[in-house]
């Protein structure tokens, strides 16, 4: 049985055994991204600890001249060269840093165009069902919004964790070093920075993730009405006012979430805030009884109070909020992971066969195929064999099953029961790319990328010579139309093909096909958007196409009907009669109660003797 995916949602399962074991695995998956960086992150995890020795530098040079100039003989040279310590320990840090911040920043990207690459992919593969379920814009916002989202994460806060880490440890160990009394009084100030850590984390993994779905609504919408049809149906309606009302609610709910995801951090980094600037007035008090009564320096508690415990309060309030920002952004992870493990409705089988030669014959055996949304089959136990070279019509009132019938040929969907065979091969046997290779379609809504009018046709056929190309136009009828525009064939047909009329986007999507060659042709409805002379000059391109093909056509205009090979006669997803334009109407049937109110009084076109 075939599955079909129905949307793309996240949900977030904050019990507490769960919670953990997808926290694992998450952090897992994540890290894995880093393994192909291995040498990179080696080489920015050394300049981490370089630079995390070299600033413990300035608290012993500190600590060394607060005693000398504290002795009774100061010795000025001696002071000269602390200084130069610490200048040269200031630059060789600096250095350090930006080669640290290089390597970061080159892993960082490195992984983001991995993540990029990895959901364009998964994407660009998923099955039309796929994308009759999910809104455009939710699904951009996927491999636009949320990996940029995610660049920050990978590039500050994976490396911050470390680098505040190593910081921490560091000057932990100095402190120890300096006076073991001193930093137990600082020690005592931890439990106040890890007990709302937990708490912080999972406001901010569920406000995340809230913004992060508002935010991809709200590009589906913005995708949808900003686009040209889109923008076109507002103004056909008069709906400004309405759509900036809904638009402006939806921005309202977006900045509200924006603003309690934000105030979750600063919240926690006032704590932060507070503490280290309460850490150093406790640590003088003790320091100074530590003088009065225990003869330590005054050198060693006024580092203590001022560099090391600024530096350690800074290192561990930065690991605290670092760590927030961390178990916040596997909500982006996750959204993301959603997309790459959905699964793939329609993909190769393994052990796939490639699909060389073709002679065009096709088969339906006892077909059934429902759309997940419907209860009724779209097909239902539906047999029909064509012949190679046969044009077929395919005729129906509408919901007959006709779209679906075209669409399970190339395999856009897999039937629920039964086989869709090309020249006996069942089409799920054979690999997708060298199937549809010998498959041509001219839709119904024809489709033209914001490029030059090349461009579109090449995208049949990329390796075309120029003559290859005129020719396919020249044999649409559109050759002459085209050379007669400013710039010919490199004129950019904007969104959709919105310059172009209707009738010349569905030529110019004809020639498309004409230029592929394929063994076998299918047309939806391929002439219901032209005039009369657009159709004329569309029925004498595709006679000699018809020729020398299989051609399966949805049929609304006599002409074709009256060219067919065979008329198949659909209704409720069934084949009710099938047989020449001549033999139906005999029958007296459905197609000739169809014929008598949809054809009759529909005159054939002439066609044109010359192009």
């Amino acid at each position: 049985m075939a599955k079909y995916c129905v949307g793309i949602t996240m949900e977030t399962d904050w019990g507490e055994t769960d919670s953990r074991t997808i926290h694992r695995a998450l952090v897992r998956r994540v890290l894995a991204y880093f393994r192909p960086y291995w040498r990179a992150g080696l080489l920015a995890l050394a300049c981490l600890a370089a630079g995390a020795l070299i600033g413990l530098v300035p608290a012993l040079v500190m600590r060394a001249l607060i005693d000398t100039l504290g002795s009774d003989t100061p010795s000025f040279s001696h002071i000269a060269v602390l200084v130069g310590v610490g200048i040269a320990a200031a630059v060789i840090g600096g250095l350090v840093g930006l080669a640290e911040s290089y390597l970061s920043e080159r892993i960082s990207q490195g992984i983001i165009f991995d993540l990029r690459e990895q959901l364009f992919d998964k994407l660009v593969h998923q099955s039309v069902g796929f994308y009759t379920h999910n809104r455009a814009g939710e699904v951009m916002s996927r491999i636009g919004n949320d990996v940029n989202d995610i660049e920050n994460v990978v590039a500050d806060t994976v490396f911050g964790v470390i680098n505040n880490a190593l910081i921490a440890g560091t000057t932990l160990a100095l402190m120890i070093v300096f006076d073991w009394r001193l930093t137990l009084v600082a020690l005592v100030l931890i439990p106040a920075v890890a007990l709302p850590m937990r708490t912080a984390g999972r406001r901010v993994y569920s406000a995340r993730g809230k913004t992060q779905r508002k935010l991809a609504e709200m590009t589906a919408y913005l995708q949808e009405v900003l686009g040209i049809s889109g923008a076109l149906l507002v103004k056909a309606f008069g709906r400004e006012r309405d759509e900036g009302a809904r638009f402006r609610a939806t921005n309202d709910e977006l900045r509200r979430l924006e603003i309690h995801a934000s105030m979750i951090s600063r919240r926690f980094s006032t704590l932060m805030r507070v503490l280290q600037t309460a850490a150093p007035a406790l640590v003088i008090l003790a320091g100074g009884w530590l003088v009065i009564h225990e003869g330590t320096s005054v050198g060693t508690v006024f580092v203590f109070a001022t560099v090391l415990m600024q530096r350690f309060g800074m290192a561990a309030g930065s690991l605290g909020e670092t760590q927030v920002n961390l178990v916040g952004s596997l909500a982006l992870f996750r959204r993301i992971f959603t997309v790459l493990d959905f699964p793939v409705d329609v993909a190769d089988r393994e052990g796939a066969r490639s699909l060389d030669v073709v002679e065009g014959a096709i088969e339906l055996d006892a077909v059934t195929f429902a759309y997940p949304t419907q209860t009724r089959p779209a097909l239902e136990d539906f047999t029909a064999r064509i012949e190679p070279g046969q044009l077929v019509a395919l005729v129906g009132p509408s919901g007959a099953g006709k779209t679906t019938l075209t669409t399970l040929i190339p395999r856009f969907y897999d039937p629920q029961a039964g086989r869709v065979l090309i020249d006996g091969h069942d089409v799920r046997e054979l690999t997708l790319e060298s199937l549809r290779r010998h498959i041509g379609i001219v839709f119904q809504d024809t489709f033209l990328f914001h490029a030059s009018i090349r461009d579109n046709l090449l995208y049949a056929r990329p390796d075309a010579t120029d003559d290859e190309l005129f020719a396919a136009a020249r044999a649409a009828y559109m050759h002459d139309f085209i050379v007669s525009l400013p710039e010919g064939y490199d004129t950019v047909v904007g969104e959709r093909g919105h310059r172009l009329s209707g009738g010349e986007k569905q030529r110019l999507a004809i020639a498309r096909v004409i230029l592929k060659d394929p063994r076998i042709l299918v047309l939806d409805e391929a002439t219901s958007n032209l005039d009369t002379v657009s159709e004329q000059l569309i029925q004498a391109a595709l006679q000699p196409l018809f020729d020398r093909r299989t051609s399966v056509v949805i049929a609304h205009r006599l002409s074709t009907i009256l060219a067919a090979d065979v008329i198949l006669v659909l209704d409720h997803g069934h084949l009710v009669e099938h047989g020449t334009h001549a033999d139906l109407l005999d029958q007296g049937g459905l197609y000739a109660t169809l014929y008598e109110h949809q054809f009759r009084a529909e005159p054939a076109p002439a066609l044109p003797q010359t192009r």
